[in-house]
């Protein structure tokens, strides 16, 4: 009796107790993955902390190392290289001769020319000498007037014979000066064009024989800056550069000019900025290639976001998740979220800044980026924090000067400590 009572506790037991079991365990099971579901996403993004400091946006740019003043040495005759008293990297004076140009045929031009003025100039003795004793016949009454006149006019034109072939000895003279080449400036040979035995035609355009630089103590870069950016460029400003022959040496220089010239190019507009800046030891060479950056602008101790936290766009699939929790939020909550974003893209419009946060909202249809990192200008832009369920949030803020690390907060529901989605894991994976 006593056993058909247990048993029958039992079973009376098991039924009450195994449902409840069971229960309790799809419970856990369904919390667990819950749990894990909510780990795997945080796992999945990754994040960066907002903080204070300073945003530095800096022009970037390459340019060509060159001496300030380039003299290029020519010739105004043609001939043939006899002579060459000097080579590259030498240093010369100024009046110094540099080369000698062979002088036979401006010897034998020359040469010529002083035999038809010796022959000219006897022409003009005898038209003298006989105007000489025509006017003495003439007071007489021997010969007529008309002869006298005609011996005048001979006496003129031996007179102008003589005046052009002197003066064509005059230029050939200069020319054989020409056959001896000088340096026209103190300063140092950075490159020879010709060699001895080579003959140099200045038939229609002045050859090229040497470039001479006046000092390698001081040197400048050309250098091009977009449109966009020239109007930040000032004069006097300072500039920092770098060449590939000292990658680990952080050079120092001035921007001298602003060239008012622009260079087009497959309708990119640029203008030419030309920096000076000392050379000490004589490191940097004529021809090199500079990496200079420009300090356009700086912010010192402002609220800065990540510049990859406004680049970054949730994947297609969370898109169409957000739409469907959206669904489920009341329809005025959306259309406040929907004023408020346009409230924000209107004050961005706006010249004056405004220090007003707005306040949290989900969007319904994040704004996007106008101005990045990359551009450095103020603009709209979206970034997103995770919830509490570690779900994407999309919040629009209001930006100013940007870098490449960081971009100045003008305006939005981030502060500093709040963690923002640079990357998402599962998509990098999935591509």
């Amino acid at each position: 009796m006593n056993f058909i009572k247990s048993v029958a506790k039992f079973i009376f037991r098991a039924k009450v107790l195994i449902p409840l079991i069971i229960i309790a365990a799809i419970g856990f099971g369904v919390m667990a993955v819950r749990n894990k579901s909510a780990e795997a996403k945080a796992d999945r993004y990754r994040t960066v902390t907002v903080d204070k400091g300073a945003v530095i946006q800096r022009i970037t740019a390459n340019g060509t190392v060159n001496p300030v003043t380039v003299v290029s040495v020519g010739t105004q005759v043609s001939g043939t290289v006899v002579k060459l008293y000097t080579d590259y990297n030498q240093p010369v004076k100024a009046g110094q001769i540099l080369l000698e140009l062979d002088p036979a045929l401006i010897k034998a031009s020359l040469a010529q020319i002083e035999a038809n003025l010796r022959s000219v100039e006897a022409s003009q003795r005898l038209a003298e000498s006989t105007l000489k004793r025509n006017q003495e016949l003439v007071s007489k009454g021997f010969i007529s007037n008309a002869t006298l006149e005609l011996n005048t006019r001979d006496l003129d034109v031996a007179k102008a014979q003589v005046s052009q072939i002197r003066s064509q000895l005059d230029r050939e003279k200069t020319n054989l000066s020409y056959t001896v080449i000088r340096s026209p400036i103190n300063g140092i040979v950075i490159d020879r064009k010709i060699d001895v035995g080579q003959t140099v035609a200045a038939s229609f355009s002045t050859p090229t024989l040497f470039q001479i630089a006046m000092s390698l103590d001081a040197m400048q870069i050309d250098t091009s800056v977009a449109e966009a950016d020239v109007g930040t460029v000032k004069q006097g400003m300072p500039v920092k550069f770098s060449v590939d022959a000292y990658p680990e040496r952080e050079f120092k220089g001035e921007i001298r000019l602003v060239r008012l010239n622009p260079t087009i190019n497959q309708g990119v507009v640029t203008y030419n900025v030309i920096v000076d800046t000392t050379n000490e030891g004589q490191l940097l060479k004529p021809g090199m290639t500079a990496q200079v950056s420009f300090v356009a602008a700086q912010r010192d101790d402002v609220v800065r976001v990540p510049t990859t936290a406004l680049r970054f766009k949730p994947p297609k699939d969370d898109k169409k998740d957000d739409k469907k929790d959206n669904k489920k939020d009341d329809k005025k909550d959306d259309a406040d979220a929907k004023k408020k974003a346009e409230a924000v893209k209107a004050e961005s419009k706006s010249t004056e800044p405004n220090t007003a946060s707005a306040p949290n909202a989900k969007l319904a249809a994040p704004i996007e980026t106008r101005a990045s990192g990359a551009g450095g200008r103020r603009g709209v832009g979206t970034v997103y924090k995770l919830n509490d369920k570690n779900e994407l949030v999309a919040v629009s803020v209001r930006t100013g000067v940007a870098s490449n690390q960081h971009t100045e907060l003008l305006d939005g529901d981030v502060k500093p400590g709040d963690k923002l989605v640079i990357r998402d894991l599962l998509d990098r994976a999935k591509k």
